[in-house]
């Protein structure tokens, strides 16, 4: 039995694949690691090439009671027969997706490092929120979501918390007591062996 305490892990897939390729690979990590929920979260903007990404993940997936979540695109979740959608935009668009979403669909929403926009999010009708970069890294503002910001929220909000962005085994030990999963993709896809390397970084869970 899994333990209730331990954080889950959310999977994030490349921002662009080839289908042969990763296919194979995403049903490896899936057969191999327990993954809670699946992020499609491509730079792409053809939704000719969404779509069929979308299909493939989607088949993976749900063969292995994996939710498949889009990120940004509120308008393909129904169409594509996903789970959900990942909002990038804080709180701004989270009462608009949830209404034209209904309410059994995965609402997530990233808050960048702003306590005030998770909340405002959250009572806008989002399912979780998501906090980062927690690691150094030269994207972004160089605004990071400290250690504090996690500990607060899971002292005082219900609301699961996600943390992602530059993640490290010695982060994803320190963070583990004060979020509910840590968001992983572009810290392993780099690697010989994604598998390998997602298992190193979550072997401070075990």
């Amino acid at each position: 039995m899994a333990d209730p305490d331990r954080p889950q892990i959310y999977l994030i897939t490349p921002p662009a694949f080839e289908a042969e390729v990763f296919g194979p690979e995403l049903a490896r990590i899936l057969d191999a690691v327990d993954i809670a929920c699946l992020r499609l979260a491509l730079a792409e903007s053809d939704e000719g090439l969404i779509a069929r990404a979308a299909d493939q993940c989607r088949e993976i997936a749900h063969a292995r009671d994996v939710p498949l979540v889009i990120e940004r695109h509120v308008q393909l979740v129904e169409r594509l027969g996903l789970d959900g959608v990942h909002l990038t935009d804080a709180a701004r668009s989270v009462r608009a997706s949830r209404k034209a979403l209904g309410g059994d669909a995965i609402l997530g929403s990233f808050c960048n490092a702003s306590s005030h926009d998770g909340m405002n999010a959250g009572e806008s009708g989002a399912d979780y929120i998501s906090f980062g970069p927690v690691g150094e890294t030269d994207l972004g503002d160089g605004t990071r979501a400290e250690h504090d910001l996690f500990a607060w929220w899971s002292q005082m909000i219900e609301l699961p918390v996600v943390a992602e962005g530059a993640l490290d085994a010695a982060l994803i030990e320190r963070l583990a007591p004060v979020t509910d999963f840590f968001a992983i993709g572009p810290e392993i896809w780099r690697a010989d062996d994604p598998l390998d390397a997602l298992q190193a970084l979550i072997a401070p869970l075990d």
